[in-house]
């Protein structure tokens, strides 16, 4: 049997419900799986929009890496906070004149290095940078660290998240989804080994859709007006993936999905 290590990553932290989800599922997860590393998506842990400082130290209290995507930006008072957090990614293929970085390496104990990389995809999304090619360039840098990568690709569209994941196929241990709030069921060792899923899902509130509360939803689509959203605060969900490497190479030898629900009223 290979030496193993483990990886938890968990989709995207809507809110205070998602901060709650966290605190409540994570220990479970911990007690029964013992990650070496945590890694978590919280574009959209404040409010359910955006990150702030006293926001992301509570999450990196809990967690080992915070990753993001397109609504980083929106709180504005966080841009220092961005910029001076070692532990807080936001997409690396950003204009480089933005404040932050794009990847890190977490040294974890016994001295297992993981390196993390995040990227926001094109599809749908803003014109920034090509995601492809920033990733040739960053992993290329991260290996000569540690053979251990872990891509979180926020990105819209399902065709530009495989396509990445097969264009990395054999040189990072794993590219996991993120942005849809919506889990798939996708996840597999490609055939490189590299660890895939399409969508890692959300930690927040249940029911609700992508994480806001229903009737607000619903009233953006009926009437085509800009809506105030608000993050729906009944029932809990809680979304991750736990991946487990090998010591040695950083191949991906499994990955299974780590799913809870907490119906209103449970």
């Amino acid at each position: 049997m290979p030496d193993r290590r483990r990886v938890l990553f968990i989709g995207d932290i809507i809110g205070q419900p998602g901060r709650r989800a966290l605190r409540k599922y994570l220990p479970r997860i911990r007690e029964k799986h013992s990650p070496d590393v945590v890694v978590a998506n919280a574009e959209n842990a404040a409010g359910g929009v955006g990150i702030t400082e006293d926001v992301g130290a509570e999450l990196l209290g809990l967690v080992d890496v915070l990753t993001s995507g397109n609504h980083i930006w929106d709180k504005k008072e966080a841009l220092p906070y961005i910029d001076r957090e070692p532990r807080l990614l936001r997409p690396a293929n950003y204009p480089p004149l933005n404040p932050g970085r794009g990847a890190c390496v977490f040294e974890s104990a016994g001295g297992f290095k993981t390196a993390v990389l995040n990227l926001q995809g094109r599809v749908f999304m803003e014109p920034i940078d090509c995601p492809f090619r920033a990733a040739e360039e960053e992993v290329e840098k991260l290996r000569a660290v540690t053979p251990h990568i872990i891509v979180d690709f926020h990105a819209e569209a399902t065709s530009e998240k495989q396509a990445l994941g097969w264009h990395l196929d054999g040189k990072v241990s794993a590219v996991v989804g993120t942005h849809t709030h919506v889990p798939t069921a996708d996840e597999r060792i490609l055939p490189r080994g590299t660890a895939y899923i399409t969508d890692v899902g959300m930690a927040g509130g249940f029911p609700s859709v992508i994480g806001i509360r229903p009737e607000q939803a619903v009233a953006r689509f009926l009437t085509a007006r800009p809506q105030r959203f608000e993050p729906e605060k009944h029932g809990l969900v809680f979304c991750s993936v736990l991946i487990e490497l090998d010591a040695a190479s950083g191949r991906a030898l499994s990955i299974r999905r780590e799913y809870f629900v907490e119906e209103a009223g449970d």
